[in-house]
């Protein structure tokens, strides 16, 4: 047998052999991968047309459900394709498992953060547009994300607060409910009668745009101070208007307080002189 026959053979021999194993291998592996991205790519589509039909879940949780959905579909891509060629499953997924817990050991904050986004985005304790005061700020939330959450303040200030920090404080949100009640305090002289101021302050804020009636206006005494009588006006008017309103109230209780020559005390300093005191030497 000469070489080119042996040669021959050989070459026969190695591309059989690539055919019936390494060769079908690698094309089941190439179908795989082909058909894994189609299929990944559909299953993306139809989610996000389903969570965004949906009124059950805002925007930035149809975001994360879609995130998870396709970290967790191109895991199991990888997973089938190497599993094609040959290779143990169970040491990759090991190998995973050791690359999560590396991650987790060294981003334990930002995961704690990225939990506590999770539960934000899910239980819905405000959402975006809501007015809310955390961690001794007071704004409008302009984003939830999976960290963090951003406000706007009325100063048009950006705070970025993390979510860690977000669950771990009081929170008050005052778009929850779609009337808010006024309280505004002020003081009227002793010798003021109480009735009269009251009809005053009331006939006043009842005149004023947006106030609610019902539930109807309210005016009572809170305090005797040293040198006044405090008093309190409450009413409602509906969350948009509030500090629109809030403000016209501090105007209007001061302006008819002065129509109706009722006395607004304040703090004085009475000085007395006496005739002949000599100030700065001994007497003479």
């Amino acid at each position: 047998m000469t070489f080119w026959e042996r040669l021959g053979e050989g070459l026969a021999a190695f591309w059989e052999e690539f055919v019936n194993n390494t060769g079908l291998t690698i094309v089941r592996t190439l179908a795989f991968l082909v058909l894994g991205l189609v299929v990944i790519r559909i299953v993306q589509i139809i989610a996000r047309s389903v969570t965004l039909k949906t009124n059950k879940l805002d925007r930035a949780a149809s975001s994360f459900v879609l995130s998870i959905l396709s970290v967790v579909l191109y895991i199991a891509l990888v997973i089938v394709i190497v599993s094609s060629l040959g290779f143990s499953t169970a040491s990759i997924i090991a190998a995973f498992s050791a690359v999560a817990l590396a991650v987790a050991l060294a981003l334990k904050d930002s995961l704690g953060s990225l939990a506590n986004g999770v539960i934000i985005i899910f239980s819905k304790p405000f959402k975006k547009g809501d007015s809310i005061k955390i961690s001794g700020y007071t704004g409008t939330v302009q984003e939830i994300r999976l960290f963090n959450t951003k406000l706007l303040t009325a100063d048009n200030d950006t705070v970025i607060i993390p979510n860690s920090e977000v669950l771990g404080s009081d929170l008050v949100n005052y778009s929850t409910m779609p009337i808010r009640r006024i309280v505004f305090n002020f003081t009227a002289a002793y010798g003021e009668d109480p009735e009269k101021v009251k009809k005053a302050v009331l006939d006043g804020v009842k005149a004023i745009p947006n106030v609610l009636d019902p539930p109807a206006p309210s005016c009572v005494i809170t305090d005797y101070e040293d040198s006044a009588v405090g008093y309190s006006v409450r009413l409602w008017t509906p969350n948009e208007f509030y500090w629109d309103t809030h403000a016209a109230v501090r105007d209007t209780v001061l302006k008819v307080l002065n129509e109706n020559n009722i006395e607004i005390p304040y703090n004085r300093l009475e000085v007395t002189m006496r005739p002949n005191a000599s100030y700065g030497g001994d007497e003479k």
